[in-house]
């Protein structure tokens, strides 16, 4: 592994995929040169003076205190579990064993686990189509209401925004309609823990405001995938009243590790400092370098951009299928000019950006992407399909999830998934990443999933819930 690790690194790849930080550059540019220095010998365990995770009366609540400062909530939480944590536990905490959450249908896995965990009944929120992709946009807030008239035992509701592309839901408006209701928001900002510091350092012209500002009650950040913190650390903001504080600290303390890493926490810690002591200049710089390069990559021939709606332009989501170029083939193209993504679906190829991103970043990958579309200006005229390969293969995103959701099957068995056509899945089918389910528990596996799912295994990707013998779980006929 770490022959893999020093490999990469020994490349200096532009990194356009989480964690945000983007190496060790932006912590010694604001000062933090001497800790990476002693980094190894800084992990400890709760010796004293260490405070402790689930307990926190010290430093640990000094670092929690300043995300409270820095979010403008109640309550802040450190996770060092990743956002997965920090929503299994909300769930847990805010519907009753053997309830029901109202849910959107393009929720992270771990929202699938809490169902699990707590025996919880799903009610599926469909979000909205963007139809050039077929890839999923935004929850409205009237499907919200739908949901919630509908299910008006249901304990709360959750949904992700931004979604992996960086498309943002109407926070405000759901909050509303879900508080009139009498229930508890969740919001999953995984891939928007940024959005709030745009906007309170003066960046924020045209970007989506983030869900503490806009009514949620809980609210879980990936700190790591975009801003300046480790893999796997993430904050939850509380601030409200319709939650049971020590509830939520109770499951918290129930799904993360007894052994929390102080390595993960003190990053966290610099996370906070930063935006506290130099949040201006840094989240200048980036919103700087994202407009310039969709002010330069909107003049390449054959480029296109995907912007809808409510959207977080720090994920740049690129389409060069008018090129006769699909998502996954612009990855090789960019990988063997030494930038990495994070994510292709179809067409798109999602770059994500983080505050560790430079100019020089972003110049690479122009001069990069001006190299590929001069390279093939030849097949403009093959035609673009919408959400799916240029080339018409199988691995379309525009497959059919059933509308009814079955009863979730008790009785299972696995089957191979070339004769899983029409059964009643009894697990989870996901593709990751994103880590969205494609099938989830009590729907009905359809032909085209089958053909989907056996073209993205064909080409290598990591598909959760097949097994090792091509093997899905299904309930039993």
């Amino acid at each position: 592994m770490r022959e893999f690790l020093l490999q990469h690194v020994g490349m200096d790849p532009v990194s356009f995929h989480m964690p945000g930080h983007k190496g060790s550059a932006i912590f010694r540019k604001y000062g933090y040169g001497g800790f990476l220095d002693r980094l190894i010998d800084c992990d400890i365990t709760e010796i004293p003076g260490a405070d402790n995770l689930f307990q926190a009366e010290g430093i640990i609540m000094d670092t929690q205190k300043k995300y409270a400062d820095l979010y403008g909530v109640e309550h802040s939480y450190l996770l060092i579990n990743g956002t997965s944590g920090g929503l299994i536990a909300s769930i847990l905490a805010t519907v009753k064993p053997g309830g029901k959450l109202i849910m959107a249908r393009n929720c992270h896995k771990s929202v699938f686990n809490a169902l699990t965990l707590g025996d919880i009944k799903p009610v599926y929120a469909r979000p909205e189509l963007v139809e050039d992709y077929g890839i999923s946009g935004a929850i409205a807030p009237e499907e919200i209401k739908r949901c919630l008239d509908e299910n008006p035992d249901a304990g709360a509701v959750i949904l992700p925004s931004p979604n992996y592309y960086g498309i943002c839901s109407d926070i405000r408006a759901i909050a509303d309609v879900v508080h009139a209701a009498g229930k508890v928001l969740i919001v999953d900002q995984a891939h928007g823990a940024h959005l709030k510091f745009f906007h309170k350092f003066g960046y924020g012209d045209g970007m989506p405001m983030a869900a503490e500002d806009c009514g949620a009650d809980i609210v879980v950040n990936s700190i790591h995938k975009t801003l300046a913190s480790l893999t796997q650390s993430a904050v939850l903001n509380l601030d409200s009243s319709r939650v049971d504080r020590y509830a939520l600290e109770d499951k918290l303390q129930a799904v993360q590790s007894t052994s929390p890493s102080y390595i993960l926490m003190s990053f966290l810690d610099i996370n906070a400092d930063l935006l506290a002591d130099h949040g201006r200049q840094a989240m200048g710089a980036w919103r700087g370098n994202i407009d310039r390069f969709y002010d330069e990559a909107q003049k390449i021939e054959g480029l296109r951009l995907l912007t809808t709606g409510n959207m977080d332009t720090t994920k740049i989501n690129l389409d060069m299928g008018g090129l006769g170029i699909d998502g996954a083939t612009l990855e090789k193209l960019l990988m063997e000019r030494g930038v990495f993504s994070e994510l292709h679906t179809g067409n798109i190829l999602m770059l994500m950006t983080g505050i560790g991103n430079t100019k020089e970043h972003m110049g690479k990958t122009l001069e990069a992407l001006r190299q590929i579309a001069a390279e093939n200006a030849g097949n403009a005229t093959v035609e673009r399909r919408a959400g799916g390969s240029a080339h018409g293969s199988e691995k379309s995103c525009r497959v059919s999830v059933p509308g009814k959701l079955h009863e979730v099957p008790t009785d299972k068995e696995l089957v191979p998934l070339e004769k899983a056509n029409g059964r009643i899945c009894a697990g989870s089918i996901i593709p990751y990443p994103p880590g969205i389910p494609l099938v989830c528990p009590g729907e009905e596996i359809t032909e085209d999933i089958v053909r989907y799912i056996g073209a993205m295994r064909g080409d290598g990707e990591k598909v959760i819930g097949v097994n090792d013998r091509g093997q899905v779980p299904v309930g039993k006929r």
